[in-house]
């Protein structure tokens, strides 16, 4: 009986990766820049509006049948909501207060505390002590991110830190609830129909708080809100599906640990942002809960131990 294979990163499959972590980590300097003349939930209204038209091109093109019934486009409206509309205004509006490199590794706990979830409440996905452990190194990065001073000293860079990490939680219940509901459709009619459903979510909401949105922008402005929702959003979920196809969602993970540098290295040298040593740190830890959870470095030294013996 032959075993399947594990899906492996080749040349292409990394290039795909590497892209991937550009456009993703680019999005986090594209908001800082956008910032600077657009309020958080117009830019999140942006991203998803202008995505939606390009991802209906692809699903043309690939000639992907659109669903018809209610049902499939309530789950697309709750997706949307998980996944685009809440997790993107919490990362615009903590990037108010806090750098796009900090910012980016902040979201890096993502997978981690998405293992958990998926752990708690999808029965395919039990709850590990690998996972247990990896969400506490992710927790104590956070911890040394934040400092010991957000427990006693209110600071407005904390409650930024705190919305970035509840975009991350955000992305993790989507994680769930795609899995739960969205497994039968197509992926890509998956990213075009949460799209869709966090611009129906995204209109009024922003409308309401920040008011009808200005089209009398700087250049450079437009370009960031167009590479935001083009390049970081619909080129990336081709990218993301095309990469899922190719090394498995084992090796996508590999993308939460290149998001930060790309993002941090676009801030230092664009924007001249600067982090602190605790940044550092931080990173290193939850990187190290993301490994924890991944398992592979320890199934590597297990593998070699075995080899030995």
């Amino acid at each position: 009986m032959k075993h399947a294979q594990t899906p492996t990163i080749n040349l292409t499959s990394g290039l795909l990766l590497l892209g991937l972590a550009t456009v993703w980590g680019g999005s986090f300097f594209f908001a800082e820049i956008a910032l600077r003349e657009v309020p958080p939930l117009t830019i999140a209204l942006h991203r998803v509006f202008w995505a939606v038209p390009a991802l209906f091109l692809v699903v043309l093109i690939k000639k992907i049948e659109i669903p018809r019934s209610a049902k499939a486009w309530v789950c697309y409206l709750i997706m949307g909501a998980l996944n685009n509309a809440i997790p993107f205004s919490l990362i615009f509006w903590g990037q108010t207060n806090i750098g796009s490199g900090l910012a980016s590794i902040l979201n890096g706990t993502t997978a981690v505390f998405g293992a958990v979830v998926a752990g708690i409440l999808l029965v395919d996905e039990p709850l590990t002590a690998r996972k247990i452990i990896g969400a506490l190194f992710g927790i104590l990065g956070v911890a040394v991110i934040m400092g010991l001073d957000a427990l006693t000293n209110f600071d407005p860079r904390n409650l930024g830190q705190l919305a970035i990490l509840g975009a991350a939680l955000s992305y993790s219940f989507a994680g769930v609830w795609g899995k739960r509901y969205l497994s039968d459709y197509p992926p890509i009619m998956n990213a075009f129909g949460m799209l869709v459903g966090g611009t129906v979510l995204m209109i009024p909401v922003a409308f309401y708080v920040e008011g009808i949105p200005s089209f009398a922008l700087s250049l450079e402005v437009w370009a960031s809100l167009l590479a935001v929702a083009l390049l970081s959003t619909a080129v990336a979920y081709l990218f993301y599906f095309e990469i899922l196809v190719r090394a498995g969602s084992a090796n996508l993970m590999l993308v939460t640990l290149l998001i930060p540098p790309v993002a941090v290295g676009l801030s230092y040298t664009f924007l001249g942002e600067r982090l602190g040593s605790e940044a550092g740190y931080g990173f290193a830890l939850i990187a190290i809960g993301l490994a924890t959870t991944d398992g592979r470095i320890m199934k590597l030294i297990l593998g070699k131990r075995k080899a030995k013996a």
